[in-house]
């Protein structure tokens, strides 16, 4: 499945505060999962095995590092048995990296909020603005995103400009 993604990543010094916000404003909760995103080393763009207990997904995208709201295209798989397929990846590509991570996940409509602890880095809110068919449009992709940045009171120099694999690759001297 290929979809259109508006995301934003930025430091999160009070998840709480979010939390509470999401809830007011009855937010589905789908609960927290216990991610590890395995990064592979591919000549385009980004490929991903997603294991968790809630969500297992092969997931290849493209996207650039800048803040704010940013576009990703993004390939979708998801595997029946994820475990299995990381020990086929794992055998056919090199492994580039691997993300470790607490994620509560959260909709509103067609847009998805994590609030992330992630081992070694710390908390982050995610705020990612869906396009499953095409029927929703960059333009209002990017309005949500930048209507839930103001909600949540999220400042400019909280805002992320790489992934989560960037900054561990770049903390381990990668």
């Amino acid at each position: 499945m290929s979809i259109e993604i508006i995301e934003i990543k930025a430091r999160c010094t009070n998840p709480d505060s979010i939390r509470e916000k999401l809830q007011s404003l009855d937010a589905k909760a789908i609960g927290t999962d216990h991610q590890v995103d395995t990064y592979f080393t591919v000549p385009e763009g980004r490929l991903k095995l997603r294991r968790g207990n809630i969500e297992n997904t092969l997931i290849q995208y493209r996207r650039s590092n800048e803040s704010g709201p940013k576009l990703s295209k993004v390939n979708i798989y998801k595997p029946n048995d994820a475990d299995a397929l990381h020990v086929t990846l794992s055998a056919a590509l090199p492994v580039l990296v691997e993300v470790d991570k607490q994620r509560e996940i959260y909709f509103i409509d067609n847009v998805k909020f994590h609030i992330d602890q992630v081992k070694t880095l710390g908390s982050f809110i995610e705020i990612e603005a869906i396009d499953e068919s095409g029927g929703i449009g960059i333009t209002r992709l990017n309005e949500q995103c930048e209507h839930y940045l103001q909600l949540f009171e999220v400042e400019a120099d909280d805002l992320m400009t790489h992934s989560y694999s960037d900054m561990l690759l770049e903390l381990n001297g990668k």
